[in-house]
């Protein structure tokens, strides 16, 4: 499974060629969620779908830049599980259907928290606001607040806490 994780994020680099900030952001939500999913001792099954989402959550950027001229999240959901699902198909990784579904259900509402339904879900969206926080500069009552209504996990919880609440 390892070459296909790495199959999955040189397509993701080539696909966002040569937007170098949204390639790290991919990469780092990326180890983030598996260091999370890890320590969380998640199932074979989840942590392939969690890598796999934290590659590809924001596939759907550059599209809804060119459809709709934003690239806000909503956009981002919206063209995001299309071409995440294209590049799992291109790239021939060895998963479930039911595994593909929910890949891309998760990229499709990423940013949509009321709709987190899983350890895998939560684990990408605890991720991606780990590299958020320090990639928007959001300030310390903001992240407070996003630890309380947002956080879950355990490992999610003490990262967000050494990193920006100390």
């Amino acid at each position: 499974m390892e070459n296909s994780i790495n199959n999955i994020i040189l397509s993701m680099i080539n696909y966002n060629s040569p937007d170098v900030k949204r390639i790290n952001h991919a990469l780092k939500v990326f180890q983030f969620s598996e260091i999370i999913a890890n320590l969380e001792e998640v199932t074979v099954n989840e942590l392939t779908v969690i890598k796999i989402c934290g590659i590809l959550h924001d596939i759907g950027i550059h599209e809804a830049e060119i459809k709709y001229k934003s690239s806000s999240g909503k956009y981002q959901e919206i063209e995001g599980p299309k071409i995440a699902e294209e590049l799992l198909v291109k790239n021939k990784i060895d998963i479930s259907n039911t595994q593909i579904e929910r890949i891309k259900f998760i990229i499709g509402n990423h940013h949509s928290y009321k709709k987190i339904d899983g350890i895998d879900f939560q684990i990408l969206v605890e991720a991606d606001f780990i590299v958020n926080i320090y990639e928007d500069n959001i300030q310390k009552r903001e992240i407070e607040n996003v630890k309380k209504n947002i956080f879950k996990t355990n490992t999610g919880k003490y990262l967000i806490d050494s990193m920006y609440l100390k």
